[in-house]
């Protein structure tokens, strides 16, 4: 099979969404109220292969390799996080267990957002390291199937929107970190 065809170190960040998702959950679960507790719903994640499937054909497969020829690989991936989630707008209030969220709807769609556009940085690497829309299709449907699977199914507006935002702090935090450690030289200024 063709994905088969990659070292297993292109699959474990396959497992960064729910590791994320569960890590955020709990934490907020144990450190501030019992209804940030994870949902269990494993049909979940059938959710996430229509999107990812599709999505990525045109984000992945298209738009970015056309976007990275003109900005570079990482303001191509932030501008296409951006754009994926005004992708979402018209469906917001559909996104998430929450709904509709009310006065809450612009700040759960900016967290949401915030969240995805990490996850856009994410997927564009895999893609950049592998050259596989494949791969990035995974990713996709890791990423929503995670988010299916684990939303917690009693949370306000307001809850809703604090967790998306802690999520997307979480995933910013690994890309930061990350960036620091394969590139630790590349914001220092050097002379010749």
């Amino acid at each position: 099979m063709l994905l088969l065809r990659f070292p297993l170190r292109f699959y474990i960040p396959l497992l960064i969404p729910p590791a994320a998702i569960a890590a955020v959950l709990f934490s907020l679960t144990r450190f501030y109220s019992p209804v940030f507790h994870p949902n269990f719903f494993p049909l979940g994640m059938a959710f996430g292969i229509p999107a990812g499937i599709v999505e990525e054909i045109g984000w992945t497969g298209f738009a970015f390799p056309r976007m990275h020829r003109c900005l570079g690989p990482f303001k191509a991936a932030i501008l296409l996080g951006l754009l994926w989630g005004l992708w979402h707008l018209p469906v917001v209030n559909f996104l998430g267990v929450a709904t509709p969220h009310g006065r809450y709807w612009l700040p759960y769609f900016l967290a949401f957002t915030f969240a995805m556009s990490a996850i856009r940085i994410l997927i564009c690497w895999l893609y950049t390291r592998t050259g596989s829309v494949a791969l990035a299709q995974l990713f996709h449907i890791s990423s929503t199937g995670a988010l299916v699977v684990l939303s917690p199914p009693r949370v306000t507006p307001a809850h809703e929107t604090a967790w998306y935002a802690l999520y997307g702090a979480v995933l910013w935090l690994g890309i930061l970190a990350a960036t620091r450690r394969l590139n630790p030289g590349e914001n220092s200024v050097t002379t010749r």
